[in-house]
């Protein structure tokens, strides 16, 4: 392996997310200090994860099939679907292993900012999905942001004419959390969210 070789590396390992060079020099000496049991092993499943894992043109979900295996159980519930900003929403609500409906990533959130409009999101399918006979509930889980929030308004008003009812996630009080430790923001939301007991 050149000296280029290894700077390539190392170069391409601080585009992680939560890498930066020095982090990326280390896990590169710790793979090359291992190449046969981790180097090795992790080119070849990076080669066949860029062979195989697909984008399912349903929900946006990435998986080796398409339609996904989140879209093709016949046990989950086909009149809900669930809209998340970005694919590690949808895992994160999987592992809680409560929903057993559908699923539709957006790609991201409007932002002014970031020159991101409805047309760069994953929109329109959304809709054309809503105006179906058998669905009847759309869940906005977008997050508790700015952008979150703005996403989930213009998605409401752009649903209206869709049969279904719209929905958003609860927000407030963590599980554990103490009211005095609490924003201003998150205890105002719990307040408006609140239950009957």
């Amino acid at each position: 392996m050149s000296h280029n070789d290894l700077d390539e590396l190392i170069r391409l390992f601080s585009k992680l997310p939560g890498l930066g060079p020095r982090s990326a020099r280390r896990v590169v000496l710790h793979l090359i200090r291992q190449k046969e049991a981790l180097m090795a092993p992790l080119g070849a499943a990076i080669g066949r994860a860029m062979e195989s894992i697909r984008t399912c043109t349903t929900c946006g979900n990435l998986d080796t099939n398409n339609p996904c295996a989140i879209c093709s159980d016949t046990r989950r519930d086909p009149s809900v679907i669930c809209v998340v900003e970005e694919l590690a929403d949808l895992w994160a609500i999987e592992r809680c292993n409560l929903y057993k409906g559908q699923y539709h990533v957006l790609g991201g959130t409007l932002s002014a900012m970031d020159d991101r409009g409805p047309a760069q999101l994953n929109i329109e399918p959304l809709i054309a999905r809503a105006a179906k006979d058998n669905v009847h509930e759309i869940i906005l889980a977008t997050n508790a942001t700015l952008e979150g929030q703005t996403t989930a308004h213009y998605l409401s008003t752009r649903l209206e004419s869709c049969n279904v009812r719209i929905s958003r996630l609860a927000q407030g009080i963590p599980m554990g959390g103490e009211l005095d430790y609490l924003d201003d923001g998150t205890l105002g939301a719990a307040l408006k969210a609140r239950l009957p007991a």
